[in-house]
């Protein structure tokens, strides 16, 4: 009677490899290794390799560079998506194409269950959990780091039990990477008051050390998507390999703040990512020049929420492709181009055009040129106001009568 089988997703480093041999003695099963290329700095072949001696019967390495930008990225730059302001989503907009890949060689392989590193502490684990379940809900879901409750000490005790390699040098840094940005988590920055040693940043020079001299960028947007960098036309990964590497140059992309964790947990992050940082603000101004007030306000609500379900391992929730149904529509009319000024570890917009823009020269400009017919302003006034003078009026009134 052949064995079950599990799905592992394996990043090559000590927890997934310690999970190969655990989830084989707890569980009894065979063990089938997958990663997935999103752009992070990876040997594939060593993580293979790494896999099969650890004791995987078989490894899947799959190219989801394209798939990632295209299908998530994109979606992401057009709903302007920053969580709590401030974090690009980078790593939660992946945990969703690797549980789907989880589940497409789970179906592939015969598995009966797939499994994660994630701890019970953060939120990968409901991303992938409730991911897969949506898609895949006959799959069993391990979770080993969770159920072993090992420390470090003792994960690196197992592996050595069991002949698994160990690498030597044990950063005090766990950092998550792919495309769209770059997380960096324990150590020091376990500690919200000591700024990030700059050991920590790989993508970005200090903002005192980069170049004297600013540098401009103009992107160009074709319905919400961006397809240009300084005139040249490019793919979606090109592009954004390119202004990580022309943002990071100028410092622009560092990220330091204070996240709410699904989990509950006040947690302090930190994040390098400049290509998002560039066109997140430029997508969002060239968002102001086409469309009108009202869309513009009710689309911040639109993106919050649409920000929030990803984050919080929502992303088959039917809730975010009904708000993608209105931001798709907005992104008709996101079309041109955007002037950005790096320098210093900042960037600014500084210019914009576009064929749907809203901005009208003969209206806005001071000069005696202008159309606005200022005459039309004092009955506006008056009826604006109406509302508002009203109310303090009778409040006036009520305020100066006796009490009964």
């Amino acid at each position: 009677m052949a064995r079950k089988k599990v799905v592992l997703a394996y990043s090559g480093g000590l927890d997934t490899s310690v999970c190969v041999k655990w989830l084989q003695e707890k569980y009894d099963v065979d063990v089938i290794t997958l990663t997935l290329d999103i752009g992070q700095p990876k040997d594939f072949a060593e993580v293979e390799k790494r896999a099969i001696q650890t004791g995987a019967i078989r490894h899947y390495t799959i190219d989801v560079k394209k798939e990632f930008i295209e299908n998530y990225v994109f979606p992401a730059i057009k709903a302007n998506a920053l969580y709590e302001g401030k974090y690009p989503i980078t790593a939660s907009l992946s945990r969703p194409l690797i549980a789907s890949k989880l589940v497409e060689v789970a179906r592939k392989e015969g598995a009966v269950a797939v499994a994660h590193g994630c701890t019970g502490k953060g939120n990968d684990q409901v991303r992938f959990e409730v991911t897969i379940k949506s898609l895949a809900p006959d799959l069993e879901v391990i979770a080993p780091v969770r159920e072993w409750g090992m420390t470090r000490d003792q994960e690196i005790e197992y592996a050595l039990k069991h002949g698994i390699p160990v690498s030597p040098e044990k950063s005090p840094y766990s950092v998550d990477e792919n495309l769209w940005g770059r997380s960096i988590e324990c150590g020091v920055l376990e500690y919200p008051e000591v700024e990030p040693p700059e050991e920590v940043f790989e993508w970005t020079v200090p903002p005192e050390k980069a170049p004297d001299q600013p540098e401009y960028v103009e992107i160009e947007f074709f319905e919400g998507v961006p397809v240009t960098v300084n005139g040249e036309e490019m793919n979606g990964v090109s592009l954004i390999k390119k202004l990580n590497e022309v943002a990071g140059k100028h410092g622009v992309g560092r990220i330091d703040h204070m996240e709410d964790r699904l989990v509950g947990i006040k947690s302090r992050e930190v994040y390098e990512c400049p290509a998002a940082t560039v066109l997140l603000e430029a997508h969002k101004d060239l968002e102001k020049a086409v469309l009108t007030r009202h869309e513009v306000m009710f689309k911040e609500l639109i993106d919050a929420e649409w920000t929030r379900l990803v984050y919080y391992g929502l992303w088959t929730e039917p809730l975010r492709q009904d708000l993608e149904g209105f931001i798709e529509k907005t992104q008709k009319r996101v079309c041109g181009k955007v002037r950005v000024k790096l320098y210093k570890g900042g960037l600014r917009v500084v210019g914009r055009s576009s064929p749907y823009s809203l901005y009208d020269y003969n209206l806005a400009t001071y000069e005696v040129s202008s159309t606005f017919d200022q005459s039309l302003a004092k009955g506006f006034i008056e009826l604006w106001g109406l509302p508002t003078r009203v109310a303090n009026e009778v409040m006036r009134k009520a305020r100066s009568q006796p009490r009964p």
